[in-house]
């Protein structure tokens, strides 16, 4: 039974909410708060398997309570707010500060509970596995912005590689960790597929070229694939690699979600394991499931490179644990070590 506390300003909300876990047999919700001040207190004094939190409310909003709460009773929260909506950089200040993930409401209240409730239901199991340990004890600085040093090699070489990584739960964080320690002068590409929300995506691209030596943007149709720059998939679109002459061109499509994901790291890791092979070198981080595994079997078919990160930093070992469990990951390291492990093998 996972015992539930939700926070949302709203006396409808906390009724909607509480109607919604009380349909299922494994949660329970516990106690109800009507701000962040209320919600510390029942907190330290309940302590619930689970957080709901809304961001924006009197007394105190859900970040600032957030913050407390991470630092003196830590305990899985899901950020459930129409503010994460609208806001996408609420969202990443959530998720930085400990957050293990969140659902977006659509508007109107009802609608909001109705659009997301096999999501919100799911997010929550899922964050109650999640280790909150490795979230609070592991506190994000970014690298000096390091400038390139030396010329990056001309794209479309015959030796040019390229770096795919797939992640889900407690990805912007580790993302944060990987993509701020590669160097500016990185000889390839990079491409990732972060299971994120429309909107969302941006923001979180924005947020990692503000903090990095590389050109990191939200990927757009038609892109060419340069050495030193990021492409990370949009929300509801798949990311997939195809040639065009001697260019590498990103291109997008809203087919079905493939695992229940779009984008989905499957397709985009075929895709480059077929364009790249041997040059190719597949990583995989922190998430639920095991979206992933067929994409990093293509690229160990191809003689590509393949890392995964280690147990001991994962905030939820799913993905990472499907692949290792295939015997097909080449090196698996803590989440410190994977951008050096990731520049080792871009420079071979």
């Amino acid at each position: 039974m996972i015992k539930i506390l939700i926070v949302d300003d709203s006396a409808f909300m906390r009724k909607l909410l509480t109607d919604l876990f009380a349909t299922e047999p494994d949660f329970m919700v516990i106690d109800t708060a009507r701000n962040g001040k209320d919600a510390i207190d029942k907190v330290k004094r309940l302590k619930p398997d689970l957080v709901t939190m809304d961001v924006e409310m009197p007394v105190m909003d859900g970040i600032t309570a957030l913050e407390i709460i991470m630092k003196e009773a830590p305990v899985p929260v899901v950020m459930v707010s129409s503010l994460t909506k609208a806001g996408a950089e609420a969202t990443l200040k959530a998720l930085e500060l400990g957050a293990i993930d969140f659902v977006a409401k659509t508007a109107g209240p009802i609608s909001s509970i109705t659009g997301i409730r096999e999501k919100l239901l799911e997010k929550c199991r899922i964050a109650v596995q999640a280790n909150v340990l490795q979230i609070i004890n592991k506190t994000i600085t970014a690298s000096p912005v390091v400038k390139p040093t030396v010329p990056t090699m001309q794209y479309g070489s015959q030796t040019e590689k390229i770096i795919a990584i797939g992640t889900s739960t407690g990805g912007p964080r580790a993302l944060q960790e990987v993509i701020t320690k590669l160097p500016g002068n990185l000889p390839c590409g990079v491409v990732i597929v972060q299971h994120m929300p429309p909107g969302f995506t941006k923001s979180l691209s924005e947020r990692l070229n503000s903090l990095s030596a590389l050109t990191v943007k939200e990927a757009e149709h038609n892109d060419v694939v340069t050495a030193g720059s990021v492409y990370i998939a949009p929300g509801d679109y798949h990311m997939l690699l195809e040639r065009e002459g001697n260019k590498t061109v990103i291109k997008l499509n809203p087919n079905p979600p493939v695992g229940g994901h779009r984008p989905a790291v499957d397709p985009m890791m075929e895709s480059v394991a077929e364009l790249y092979g041997a040059k190719t070198v597949g990583v995989i981080l922190t998430g639920m499931g095991h979206d992933g595994s067929k994409g990093m079997q293509a690229i160990k078919r191809q003689k590509g490179y393949t890392i995964a990160e280690d147990q001991s930093t994962s905030v939820v070992y799913g993905m990472p644990k499907s692949v290792i469990e295939l015997g097909i990951v080449d090196k698996v390291v803590p989440l410190p070590a994977v951008a050096a492990e990731i520049t080792k093998m871009a420079i071979k």
